[in-house]
């Protein structure tokens, strides 16, 4: 209902994730230049031949949406009317910034970006080859996998030879695969095989897509493929204008 007026202009107070579930169906339901308007990374698990490729999104219910700003929330849509917050978590975008701010010294999201996509997050993190000296056979874990975020820092000359751009990585890999194994298990719940990652973190931010796309692709054993759309960062902006009343 309207809010008290500011000279002649009228405030409505709509609900956010209702705005965000409207605007991105309505975004997808539009043709832009017949250009698909969700697309996913092809062989995710491989960074020198994952490719972007478009995804037929015509028929999108039931779906499930992790939107990540500071935080994060997943949403189970199975109408446009019909949708439910699953879960979410506190390790979202907020904290990356955060962390990298007090382990890198940078000042903006846009630095801590420029960081990681220079880092090695291998230099941080302790991986299942570094303590079991390779697979783990047994539990089908590979030696590449990550066993300890941050877990080689508990080392002196560990510490004294990791850069910043690492830590700044390895603080990205870290948000990315938590997002990524919790989006699996509400997919597996909700019983649900679409799973898109929305959200201003995402804003012109193609690394951490990959870190997603590779994250879910890990967690479901390759099951599941996360899914993006093109216009990032208006859905909510959108659904609030299709909220105004008397809106055409």
């Amino acid at each position: 209902m309207p809010r008290n007026p500011i000279g002649n202009l009228h405030l409505h107070k709509l609900d956010e994730l209702d705005c965000l579930v409207k605007g991105l169906l309505y975004i997808d339901s539009v043709s832009f230049n017949g250009q698909a308007e969700c697309y996913y990374f092809a062989n995710a698990s491989e960074p020198e031949r994952c490719q972007k490729m478009p995804f037929n999104l015509d028929d999108p219910y039931p779906l499930l949406i992790v939107n990540i700003g500071s935080g994060v929330s997943i949403l189970a849509v199975h109408s446009k009317d019909n949708y439910k917050r699953v879960t979410g978590t506190s390790l979202g975008g907020g904290t990356f910034l955060g962390l990298c701010c007090l382990l890198t010294g940078c000042e903006s999201f846009e630095e801590a970006l420029e960081m990681a996509s220079k880092g090695d997050s291998t230099q941080a993190d302790k991986l299942v080859r570094d303590i079991y000296g390779g697979d783990y056979e047994r539990f089908g874990l590979p030696g590449w996998a990550v066993a300890s975020s941050f877990g080689n820092m508990i080392y002196k000359e560990k510490r004294e030879s990791v850069s910043k751009e690492d830590l700044a990585r390895a603080t990205l890999v870290t948000i990315t695969n938590n997002i990524g194994s919790v989006a699996r298990m509400c997919a597996v719940n909700e019983k649900i095989n679409r799973v898109v990652f929305v959200g201003n973190f995402l804003r012109v931010n193609t690394l951490s897509m990959k870190l997603l796309a590779y994250a879910l692709d890990y967690w479901s054993k390759g099951q599941l493929k996360a899914l993006f759309l093109e216009h990032e960062g208006y859905f909510g902006a959108v659904g609030a204008l299709l909220g105004l009343p008397n809106f055409s």
